[in-house]
């Protein structure tokens, strides 16, 4: 009965804390302008544990959506689901939020596309974590889009790298200061690495080479598991094994500081012409934002992909970064 009591006083104080809390609540030192939804969720959950909860128990991210204008953070407290609401921006939290009209699934002709600024050839960023699945349904999605587009819009792949992940050490994190750490532990590090070989030395056996990777090797076993894999996708081994040995750093600490740049907190997060893109997760969503991007869009936008998406809000990302 004791535990039983334990484990009910804390939900019941939760309950009353955000069941309380339906007001505006205004979050100090905001961004200004829209930031990516991952980190408007860290900011959501650390202002939540920090002025509500205080020390009573623990909310973690779960997901971030876009809903109806702001962003819409799913939390996780003891094992129950709650959802609170913040503005784009990062400054105005609403911990608490009742939906007056059952939420809709955007469409490709939604509102997402309608702040992507325009250029000559459209420059989309990809960032994912190598082993992420999310991320990997993310690629799955682009690629298609890549082999309609081809060299008429900049598609690159990037990595999201955390510093002191879990704390830091060789476990999760590649270098002695543990500045270059992934979620998935070191063999996801290397794999980021090993992609960035071949995409700055080989950029035309990238996606072949992501593609059987993800078929094929995981968290724990790339490093054993990416030789035989890069052979069969026709990547030079010998040169990405240099590749990997002397420019690691070097590449890792470029990755870290677009993810600085551009706030990126999550996987997959991708970014046209450096305003983060927030429709369907298909490979006809992913064409549209990225045709947004061209001033003059090419005749390849007119043609329809499959608007079939793996996975409409999951995530991976950590509320602590």
């Amino acid at each position: 009965m004791e535990k039983i009591k334990k484990f009910i006083v804390p939900i019941i104080i939760v309950v009353v804390l955000l069941a309380g809390a339906a007001v505006l609540y205004y979050l100090k030192g905001g961004v200004p302008g829209t930031i990516a939804k991952d980190k408007a969720g860290s900011i959501a959950i650390d202002f939540i544990n920090k002025n509500i909860l205080q020390g009573q128990t623990t909310a973690t991210l779960k997901d971030v959506t876009e809903q109806s204008g702001v962003y819409k953070v799913g939390i996780d407290i003891q094992g129950q689901s709650y959802f609170s609401y913040i503005t784009k921006d990062g400054k105005v939290l609403f911990p608490q939020g009742a939906e007056v009209q059952p939420a809709t699934t955007a469409t490709n002709n939604s509102n997402s596309t309608a702040d992507i600024t325009k250029a000559d050839k459209s420059k989309a960023m990809l960032f994912v974590m190598s082993f992420c699945p999310y991320g990997n349904q993310a690629e799955d999605a682009m690629l298609p889009v890549i082999n309609l587009l081809k060299n008429k819009a900049d598609i690159q792949l990037h990595y999201v790298i955390y510093s002191n992940y879990q704390g830091g050490g060789p476990t999760y994190c590649l270098d002695a200061e543990s500045k270059y750490c992934s979620m998935h532990g070191i063999q996801e590090v290397h794999q980021d690495v090993r992609e960035l070989c071949v995409q700055k030395y080989q950029p035309d056996k990238l996606w072949n080479f992501v593609t059987q990777i993800n078929a094929t090797c995981g968290a724990g076993n790339a490093d054993t598991c990416w030789e035989a894999v890069a052979t069969k996708a026709g990547v030079n081994v010998s040169k990405i094994k240099t590749c990997q040995n002397n420019e690691a750093t070097t590449l890792l600490a470029d990755e870290l500081a677009l993810n600085t740049k551009y706030g990126i907190q999550g996987s997959p997060t991708l970014l046209v012409n450096e305003t983060e893109f927030s429709g369907d997760r298909s490979a006809e969503g992913y064409k549209t934002g990225i045709c947004a991007g061209f001033t003059t869009q090419p005749t390849e936008c007119s043609q329809t992909l499959s608007a079939t998406a793996d996975t409409a809000s999951g995530s991976c990302a950590t509320p602590t970064q």
